[in-house]
């Protein structure tokens, strides 16, 4: 009687985390919104929501205008974040290596790109490398490298933490299999460090994707870009940018959600073994 007592409020205790996991989302979206519209008819502000009224010929045309710059947010944040964890995997390596020289040149590279701004390093590769080593790159490509270049740094220091989390043990048992180191890295220790440090990498593509607006400063057609343009014209900017507001957080929403059903696919083939 006494373990079923302790095993009831687990049990209430599992089923309600469970159900918050979903109730969750829905309150972050619900939750600006409310706040937007109470807002709304307390401010003495005349708002004019027919710029973004779905129920508005002007208002769809907006809504498709801001629409279209989705897909280049995501696009650039996809391939910028492809580029940065490839980086990321070889300092990892780096500072893990027996050469001294290898481990400085990481500490170097980390420590270095940390410290620049996203933004002073964006406008130096698209306004500087044209002038002192005669490079010229598109708003994308200079997005892409600016965006991979700083997320890299935080991606190296991850995967290093996710690799020394796995136990020598293992790089042992592979070897003695007749495994050469890179294929040890490769087929033994990578794949459990990327099931650990996943969530980590999820919230980079976050960061990577709200990140993504400051390459509207060089002209890149993106979200941002396109509400200040849209600005431009309507002269309703609380009514653009709070939709806005609003795409990032649906973006924002469904990047975490596909996270955890990543997160919950590796922990469903790990088996029982992965509750350990």
């Amino acid at each position: 009687m006494a373990a079923e007592g302790l095993i009831r409020p687990a049990a209430v205790a599992i089923m309600t985390t469970s159900r918050g996991s979903r109730v969750l989302p829905r309150v972050l979206l619900v939750g600006p919104l409310a706040g937007l519209l109470a807002g709304c008819t307390s401010s003495t502000y005349t708002w004019g929501w027919y710029v973004v009224s779905p129920f508005d010929p002007r208002g769809q045309k907006n809504i498709a205008f801001l629409a279209d710059g989705i897909w280049a947010t995501i696009s650039i944040s996809v391939t910028a974040i492809l580029f940065s964890v490839a980086i990321g995997i070889i300092f990892a390596l780096m500072a893990l290596s027996k050469s001294r020289s290898a481990r400085a040149a990481n500490r170097i590279y980390v420590e270095s790109v940390r410290a620049v701004p996203m933004l002073v390093l964006l406008l130096w590769v698209y306004y500087g490398l044209p002038v002192v080593f005669g490079l010229q790159f598109s708003v994308f490509v200079a997005g892409v490298i600016t965006l991979a270049l700083s997320d890299s740094a935080f991606e190296a220091e991850i995967f290093r933490a996710g690799i020394q989390s796995i136990h020598k043990g293992q790089v042992e048992a592979a070897q003695a299999l007749g495994l050469t180191p890179l294929q040890s890295m490769r087929l033994v220790v990578l794949p459990q460090a990327i099931r650990r440090i996943l969530p980590a990498l999820g919230n980079q593509f976050v960061y990577v994707l709200k990140m993504s607006s400051l390459v509207s400063v060089v002209g890149y057609q993106e979200l941002t870009r396109r509400a200040n343009e849209l600005t431009l014209v309507e002269y309703r900017p609380l009514e653009i940018y709070s939709l806005l507001v609003l795409e990032y957080l649906a973006l924002i929403l469904v990047v975490s959600w596909l996270v955890r059903r990543v997160e919950r696919r590796l922990g469903a083939s790990d088996g029982p073994t992965a509750k350990h």
